[in-house]
């Protein structure tokens, strides 16, 4: 069983950066981030395998964020630059076997932290 709690959310005006982390309570080789917009689907934003050799993004946030990790401290962080009104939506992150942007791959979920970008 892993636990992970995410932080970091909060409030900004477009053009605006926020970084979010995750904390696990364990050692799983992929970590993920992912949102969900009010009625929307949950998307993959960014996942990372081990030390972060390997990434995959979203086309949506390619050049904007950043999908890191830290595993002194088992957190895995998402800077997230040049935000946009549409980034808004619930942030969470998640672990599993598998790095894809496939949420029905990953085994463990955080609680969500919010993301609100204003225009």
């Amino acid at each position: 069983q892993v636990q992970l709690v995410e932080s970091g959310g909060g409030s900004v005006q477009a053009g605006g950066s926020l970084r979010l982390s995750c904390v696990a309570s364990g050692y799983t080789s992929c970590l993920g981030w992912f949102r969900q917009a009010p009625g929307k689907e949950r998307e993959g934003v960014a996942t990372l395998f081990g030390d972060g050799i390997f990434t995959v993004y979203a086309d949506s946030v390619k050049g904007r964020f950043t999908i890191s990790r830290d595993n002194t401290k088992n957190t895995v962080y998402l800077q997230m630059n040049s935000l946009l009104p549409e980034d808004t939506a619930m942030y969470y992150c998640a672990a599993g076997p598998s790095c894809t942007l496939d949420s029905a791959r990953y085994n463990y979920w955080g609680q969500g932290t919010q993301v609100t970008v204003s225009s």
